[in-house]
Formats: C-alpha cells, structure tokens, sequence
C-alpha cells in the first residue's frame, strides 16, 4: 500500500490533511511516525498520532493547539517532545497528537527507536509536498507481515529500559510474537527496569493485565517479573500444603490466570468450561468489574495484580506448627503491608493502592465467614462492613485462589460448593440490601440522650452491635432497637 493510499482512506484523514496544512509552512517538514503508522498498516483504529518535524516541536505545538483549539502539554522539554489533546466535538473522534524534533535527518530518528514496526514515516504535508514512498529503512512492513517485534538496534534497551516491558506489552496487545535475538537481549539485561520512574513501569505493567495473565508467564520466561516485583523472588520454590498443587511463586502466577477465568477473559487449561457455569455472572457484575479505577486501570485489572501479590508475604511467615503442619499465619496481614510498599514504588494511585491492599488483606474472609453451610446474614454484614465494594473483587478472588489452589486436582464438588457461597453472599449483597447497609433505626443522638451517655467509644461500638442485630434480623423497629440496646446496658458488666 502506498502512502497517499494510507492518508486518504483512513478515516482521520480530515483531520490529518488540516493538520497538513498547517505544517506545510516554507522549509518544513513533518512525518507520521510510530504507532500511528503501524496500527493504520494493520488495520486497527488509533486517535493518538506521531509526528517527528524538523523544528521546533514546543514552537510548532503551541501554534497547532491555538489553531485547532486544543490544549498544549509540554512532555519533555530537554528532549522538545509536547502534546497537544484536542477534544471531539459534534461526535467526532478525539485525538492526541505527540510533537518530536528531530535534528540531522527523519532516517536518522528512525534508528533510534524501539521496534522495526515503529521506525516507519509517512511525509505530511500539502499534496506536492507528499511521497508515495513509505519510509521503512528496517523492514518493519515485513515484520508486520510476519507478525513479529524486533529491536532497530542492538543497544535498543540500553537507551531506554521501558522497553523492556514494551516489548511484552506490544506482543501481547498485538499478539505478535518477540524475535529470538531481541528475546536474547531482554533476558540479558532485565535488571535495567529498575532504573525506570515507577509511574511508566506502571502504565506498561496495567496494559500487560489488560489482555490476559498468560503474558506474566512469559515475562517471567524473560526475568522481567521479578525485576519488577523483586518481593516475588523469594518466593520461588516454598513449597506448601498437600492441598496445593503448586509452591507459592507458581500458585501466584496461575491466580492471575484464574482470575481471568471466573471473569469470562481467559481459558482454564485445567478445567472445561462446565466449570465456569457455577460462576456467578451479571451484567451488574460486568459492570462492576469494568468501572475504571484511575487513569489506566480498572476494577479488573487491580483484580489481577493483587492476584499475583496475595501471597507475596507466605515465604516470610512460613512456619510449622505442633502437628509438623505447615502454616503461613498472618501472611495477608503482612502481605497488605508489603503491597502498599510495592505499589508506592510504583506511583500507583492512593485509590488503586486501597483497593489492592484490602484485597490482599481479607483475601481469606470469603471462606472463613462460615465453619459450614452458608453464612448468616451477620455474617455477610460483618464482611461487607469491612471491605465495602471491594468485598465483591475479593469473592471472585477467592474462587481465583481456589482454582489455582488445587490446579488439575481439582475437586468438582468442593468448587460447585464455592462457586454457590458466592453466588449466595452476592445475592445478599445486590438483591437485599439492607443486610449489607441496613437503614439507620437509631442514633448516637438517641442513645445519649435517651441513656445519658457522654460521647465517646462507647456509643459507636453500642450502635454497631445494633446495626449488627438489625442485619441478622433480629430487630427490625425503633422500639426494638431501643429495647435492644437497655438490655445491653442491663447485662453490661
């Protein structure tokens, strides 16, 4: 396909040949690099466009965002990169439009990026001004073709160490495959990742979870996992309990793909779908899962990380008690305490690291709150008392858990069992309401001034024992709640 071709069939072309004629000034030329060019040649849709210019790209930038009416982001003003958001108006596309200078020549800056698939231009500009020529001095149109991601240059992470990670993150949203030479050098030099800001660690980490866990396999393949969670080293080879099929490093990354499985993203290898029937499922649930935590993450995708951290602290507390049994006592409590550090480290949001640690922390609750049976209604309410919304990520965690627990052992009734508390504990917690946040029968107010109590402790934990009752339905009134609470009173010691 030749480049005209390209620019006028995409379906941003009017955008594009605005643009064009404000770039098309005496002496300057412009390209369409990267990305853009890449997704266009593959058919995939993209608002967010490259364009490496022969000036200055801060100058150029602020002149196109006052033009066009969008909003000018300086990015890195050593380098001369800056943005430029110009929003869709009258439903049309939004688009992100990144500025680069480059200096001695446009195949000169084609060396020096990441990937062959990356390192093609297109000339833009008035219609004399363009080539028909794509420019594709590695071979990148050929590597699309065969589905493949090659570095430009041997020292391509040297330069820059997130491509490291990039390199698993392409392959994986394009599902290409990484060549072997470029294999050879990410598994040499993965130790460099460290030397990364954690914020753009994260952003590559979060799109790595987007598609599915089966790529966490194979950044550990590359030794990549560990160089980005270094807590997880230690975990390698602890083994654990007769009814875990494997030790606590492997149990980590088959969570993250079970997870995926009760999510309705991924396959089970040890189990057929028959399996995924008990699951509980909604579009309430789709939802739920769905809803964006922070500027790249979703409730989903949170799911998986602490999937693969639940269990980051078992090799710290692993112990054998009076039996010889072993024992990880405290494991979560200690584990939510290291994921807060870990996601610190890497600029994780204050959100998004609540959300993980309370996970991580009451990972085990979901089938602690009944000896056998269902719970009880307290039960449910103590739980959702304390983990909020997040105790239902936590369910579909434990099933997680469960799976990746017994592995191709799996007991079929035990997992039907499962899948039927949670279903149950769900059912409490969108179809009754008032089991998990009761309506309020009494106050603070009330008892302090109808028992003449001084404000304090007291109160609060006399109209939690309450709200307690109220769910487990043993009050249901104003005059039983206060009749409730002279009773305790009475019997108080």
């Amino acid at each position: 396909m030749k480049a005209n071709q390209i620019l006028s069939e995409n379906k941003a072309w009017p955008f594009l040949d605005k643009l064009s004629n404000l770039l098309s000034g005496p002496g300057t030329r412009a390209y369409l690099v990267g990305g853009w060019v890449r997704d266009t040649l593959l058919g995939r849709d993209t608002a967010d466009i490259d364009i490496a210019i022969a000036a200055d790209a801060f100058e150029v930038a602020s002149v196109i965002a006052g033009a066009l009416g969008g909003t000018f982001v300086p990015l890195d003003s050593e380098n001369r990169i800056a943005r430029v958001v110009l929003p869709g108006k009258d439903g049309q596309a939004n688009y992100q439009v990144d500025f680069s200078t480059y200096n001695s020549s446009i195949e000169s800056d084609l060396a020096r990026r990441d990937f062959t698939i990356n390192a093609m231009a297109i000339r833009l500009g008035k219609a004399d001004q363009q080539s028909d020529t794509i420019l594709d001095p590695f071979g990148g149109q050929r590597d699309l073709q065969n589905r493949i991601l090659r570095v430009v240059q041997q020292d391509a992470f040297t330069s820059d160490a997130l491509r490291l990670l990039r390199a698993v993150r392409l392959a994986a949203e394009l599902d290409f495959h990484i060549d072997k030479q470029t294999e050879g050098l990410i598994g040499q030099q993965p130790g460099l990742i460290s030397n990364i800001a954690g914020e753009r660690v994260r952003e590559e980490l979060m799109r790595i979870l987007a598609v599915t866990g089966k790529w966490l396999d194979y950044m550990d393949e590359l030794n990549l996992l560990t160089a980005v969670f270094p807590e997880l080293a230690i975990a390698k080879g602890v083994e654990q309990p007769k009814e875990h099929h494997w030790n606590v490093f492997e149990h980590s990354l088959r969570s993250v793909s079970a997870v995926d499985f009760v999510l309705g993203q991924g396959e089970w290898e040890y189990a057929d779908k028959s399996a995924l029937s008990g699951v509980p499922w909604s579009d309430a649930l789709a939802g739920h899962f769905g809803l964006e935590v922070s500027y790249g993450s979703t409730r989903r995708t949170l799911l998986k990380l602490a999937a693969l951290l639940h269990d980051v602290s078992k090799p710290q507390t692993k112990a054998l008690d009076a039996n010889g049994r072993t024992r990880f006592l405290g494991h979560a409590l200690e584990g939510a305490a290291a994921v807060v550090s870990i996601l610190e480290r890497l600029r994780f949001s204050v959100r998004e690291i609540k959300l993980v640690e309370t996970e991580v922390l009451h990972h085990l609750r979901p089938t602690q709150m009944s000896p056998s049976g269902l719970p009880t209604n307290r039960a449910i309410y103590r739980y959702f008392r304390d983990t909020g919304e997040t105790g239902i990520d936590i369910l579909f965690l434990s099933m997680a858990d469960h799976l990746a627990t017994r592995g191709p052992d799996l007991n079929v009734d035990g997992w039907q069992e499962h899948c039927r508390l949670t279903g149950y504990v769900l059912n409490k917690r969108f179809e009754q309401e008032k089991i998990v946040n009761p309506p309020k029968l009494i106050d603070g107010y009330d008892i302090i001034n109808i028992f003449r109590m001084t404000p304090g402790r007291d109160v609060g934990e006399l109209l939690e024992i309450v709200r307690e009752a109220q769910a487990s339905g043993e009050i249901t009134t104003r005059e039983e709640a206060l009749s409730f609470v002279e009773r305790l009173k009475k019997n108080a010691p």
